[in-house]
């Protein structure tokens, strides 16, 4: 099967880009600071993922809500990411297309060796730069995890909580009002 041609007016670059990187046949790939990376997590990355998710379950259904890894377009930036976890509403679920961070609840990264500093560093001031109001930063290879929340705009985020260690709870705050369980991390 081959790619089928789509049109778009390429006056603007930044739409050209994330218009392009949709339609890459085959692939899943996020843009992070203007660097084509892919999306390509191990089991043992989406394990984390799952575990996350099925713990969100209750909270999820009262919430009316949904947890996936849909598209977060950074409006005005060179990014689009595909995060590994992100809660949000039903309604918004159903749309189709790319959301933003502010139209999410939470926004959950796990790292992993090939993209721990992003995770860190890039995504957590540009979530909190586009008013993602929870970060839960998950870091595999310090097995640790850390929220954040609070966004303050290109200042980042005001709080932070941890880290805390696999196998202590991390209390997700309202609206989830939930204490985490990371010891299958």
């Amino acid at each position: 099967m081959s790619a089928q041609p789509h049109t778009y007016a390429a006056d603007d670059p930044e739409k050209a880009l994330k218009y392009a990187i949709q339609h890459i046949e085959g692939d899943r790939v996020q843009i992070v600071e203007g660097v084509i990376q892919p999306a390509m997590p191990t089991w043992d990355h989406e394990n984390v993922a799952d575990e996350i998710r099925e713990q969100l379950g209750p909270v999820l259904r009262k919430l009316e809500c949904r947890a996936g890894s849909g598209d977060l377009d950074l409006p005005g930036s060179p990014n689009w990411y595909v995060p590994d976890l992100a809660v949000v509403p039903r309604k918004l679920a159903k749309g189709g297309g790319a959301l933003v961070p502010d139209q999410t609840l939470l926004v959950v990264e796990i790292t992993s060796d090939s993209n721990g500093d992003t995770d860190r560093v890039a995504k957590r001031r540009r979530y909190a730069e586009y008013g993602a109001p929870l970060y839960l930063l998950v870091d595999r290879q310090e097995r640790t995890c850390m929220l954040f929340s609070k966004p303050g705009g290109e200042l980042g985020y005001t709080r932070a909580e941890g880290p805390t260690p696999f196998g202590a709870p991390v209390h997700l705050p309202a609206p989830f009002d939930l204490e985490l369980d990371t010891s299958d991390f």
